[in-house]
Formats: structure tokens, C-alpha cells, sequence
């Protein structure tokens, strides 16, 4: 038999009710599923969290971020050390991109980069500059890996121990007024430097 004009409707609708109850189902089904793994979660990163969410670096809005668990069961040493890494690699960037903008802008160092007569700005700028056809020569390049190792080596560490915090280089010689600041402002700048830093290793 065939089903009436005015039964198609009702139809229709336990059709759509039947079809709405079966997604509720399997999603209550997903929900259970997924909690039974909840208990996986160690006390891991909850130590990590209770170790390091107040050292300086753990800002609004993130918080303390650690989605690798590097800190995972870390200790204080395991800490300064990542945030050593962390505070070179964003001063190197934060050089990086201000460099890469001076060029861009038309900025050289005056004079000849060899004794050919080759005018600073006669190479191109960025990548292309270490890169490409009208690259710097390989003397001049090597000359620039060497002059960052001795740096990495010899200067920019702390080589007189007196450093106030990890990354303090100063050693005894520079200050440029730093003491003459207060605690919060030292803080201020402190973490000031690390989301620039992180800005400028994003890119």
C-alpha cells in the first residue's frame, strides 16, 4: 500500500528524530570513550606547572606553555638551561629582523666588503645575500661564522660569574644604568625582552 499525502510528513519528522538521537548516541558513546583515557594524564605536567608557572616568562594569556613537556620531571638547572637557549635565540632574531629592515630600507655599511672594491651595497639583501648568484663570496662568509663562534665562545656568556640571572653578559663591564633600576622594573624589561624575543623567532 501506499503512504498518504498527509502521513509523509509525520514521517518525515520521526525520520529526523530517529537520525538526531542516533548522533546524541554516538556522541554520548565518543564522550565516554574518551573520558576512560582521562586517568592517562600524569602528574607530570602538573609538577612542571607547580615548579615553573611563576618564573618569569609564564605571561597572560598563555601561562606557562609546555606542550612538548620538556620541563616534564625537570629541575631548576634543566629550567635555566632551556631558558639560556631561549633568551640567546630570541636576541639572535630580534638582531636578524632588525637587520633584515635597516637593509630593506636602504641602510649599508659604508665602504668596500674586499679589497676587489665591491661596496657593501652592492649585495642584495635577506637570504639572498648568503644565497644565489650575487651572494657574498665564500671568504666573506666564513669570516662571518667565525666571527659568531668567537662571540658565541669567548664574549657572550657569563665568563666572571657575575651574573644576576640567566642571561646577564654583562660581566663586570656593561651596565648601561641597569642597577639603577628597581626590582619590578628589571622584571618588566626582563620579560619585555623574552616576548620580543619570541615575536622575532616566530618571524
Amino acid at each position: 500500500s501506499t503512504v498518504s499525502v498527509t502521513s509523509r510528513p509525520i514521517l518525515l519528522s520521526c525520520l529526523i528524530k530517529f537520525s538526531i538521537m542516533m548522533k546524541l548516541a554516538v556522541l554520548a558513546t565518543l564522550a565516554a570513550s574518551a573520558s576512560a583515557f582521562a586517568p592517562a594524564m600524569t602528574s607530570k605536567a602538573t609538577t612542571a606547572l607547580n615548579a615553573f608557572e611563576g618564573e618569569l616568562g609564564a605571561q597572560p594569556p598563555i601561562g606557562f606553555f609546555d606542550p612538548l613537556g620538556l620541563l616534564d620531571e625537570a629541575d631548576q638547572e634543566r629550567f635555566d638551561r632551556l631558558r639560556y637557549v631561549e633568551i640567546k635565540h630570541g636576541r639572535i632574531c630580534q638582531l636578524a629582523f632588525l637587520g633584515n629592515i635597516i637593509t630593506r630600507a636602504g641602510l649599508h655599511i659604508p665602504g668596500d666588503i674586499d679589497t676587489a672594491g665591491d661596496s657593501f651595497d652592492s649585495y642584495p639583501n635577506g637570504i639572498s645575500a648568503f644565497f644565489g648568484p650575487d651572494s657574498i663570496p665564500t671568504d666573506g662568509k666564513l669570516q662571518i661564522v667565525f666571527f659568531v663562534g668567537f662571540l658565541e665562545l669567548f664574549v657572550m656568556k657569563d665568563v666572571t660569574g657575575e651574573n644576576e640571572f640567566v642571561g646577564d653578559f654583562r660581566n663586570g663591564l656593561l651596565d648601561f644604568g641597569w642597577d639603577n633600576f628597581d626590582e619590578e622594573t628589571k622584571l618588566s624589561k626582563r620579560a619585555i625582552e623574552l616576548n620580543n624575543g619570541r615575536a622575532a623567532m616566530m618571524g
